[in-house]
């Protein structure tokens, strides 16, 4: 029998993903937390733990090291592992997997819906009519604008195909481009500089690295079409805060909708005042038949290390 520590707060509502755990005789310890769990939080208790299904608590090289000799497996419910340390993790013999197209759906969806929540003003005229002032907002239509989609993964890919749906030109940037986009979606890879002074909408789909950290500044920012719309259902550490908000109080952004910040949970007053902005609490991938595929294959990925079986999506 193995001890398995759940830290996301949605596993305690899987009970698919608890039943295929527990039905092979291993114990389970649940926990929900309000927010990801800090360094402190799990050394004090990842103790003893074979297998750690985690969300996106920090997970440092202490973590891990409290966790040895035990501690064989991470598997992250989710494709983002920037807040776990993997060269510890490969020092301490523990594998680490991500539960990549799981959630790629979900995500794609809420980028389009800010998308069109910030087009339509729909935030707007729902705040007007609760004011009881029966007022419109003129807004603008998908149709015939230019996207730009910054990484054309499995997420940037299902929003590309959804947006060409609704008759926009695409524009890609991606280190590996998909000739299936472009045969059959017409999308154009193009360089960044082309991406930012072309097109009406910019969604960002790249993971946190060294090289993508702050790559949104005040510079890229100013080189933007006057009155672009951001998306970023992706990672915080994209964007360069402080230059977004002077952006969008400029009016140079025409808004942004924004589901992933630097820190979390979100709590940067300046923000909330602005018109120009749609705010979600990094919910993308928060739809129950995500939650449940994502938790799912992250215990799939459990029981095949702890069988000393080859993982399906593991980190190298």
């Amino acid at each position: 029998m193995a001890v398995i520590l759940t830290t996301p707060r949605s596993f305690s509502s899987c009970k698919k993903a608890q039943e295929m755990l527990r039905q092979v005789g291993h114990e389970v310890r649940i926990q929900s937390p309000v927010k990801p769990f800090t360094e402190m939080e799990l050394c004090g208790m990842i103790k003893g733990v074979d297998a750690l299904i985690a969300g996106l608590d920090e997970i440092t090289s202490a973590v891990i090291q409290a966790g040895a000799p035990t501690l064989k497996v991470i598997a992250r419910n989710g494709v983002g592992y920037n807040n776990i340390d993997i060269a510890a993790a490969r020092e301490y013999g523990v594998t680490v997997t991500i539960t990549p197209g799981t959630n790629s759906i979900a995500v794609c969806e809420l980028a389009f819906a800010l998308m069109m929540g910030l087009s339509r003003k729909v935030h707007i005229m729902d705040a007007n009519i609760r004011n009881g002032q029966w007022i419109r907002a003129a807004g603008s239509e998908l149709y015939g604008k230019t996207l730009g989609v910054l990484g054309t993964g499995a997420i940037g890919s299902a929003l590309i195909k959804r947006c060409a749906a609704f008759g926009m030109n695409i524009l890609a940037y991606d280190l590996a481009p998909k000739e299936e986009l472009i045969t059959n979606f017409n999308v154009q890879y193009v360089d960044l500089e082309r991406i930012y002074q072309e097109s009406d909408y910019i969604s960002l789909h790249l993971p946190a690295s060294v090289q993508t950290k702050g790559m949104i500044n005040a510079e890229v920012l100013a080189s933007m079409k006057q009155g672009v719309y951001l998306i970023n259902t992706a990672r915080g550490d994209l964007i360069d805060e402080n230059a977004l908000l002077a952006a969008l109080q400029s009016g140079h952004i025409g808004g942004a909708g924004l589901d992933a910040f630097v820190h979390e949970p979100f709590t940067d007053e300046r923000f909330w005042g602005l018109s120009n902005v749609l705010l979600t609490p990094h919910s993308g991938s928060y739809t129950a038949e995500a939650v449940e595929r994502t938790l799912v294959a992250a215990a799939q990925e459990v029981l095949r290390v702890l069988n000393q079986e080859k993982p399906l999506y593991a980190v190298e």
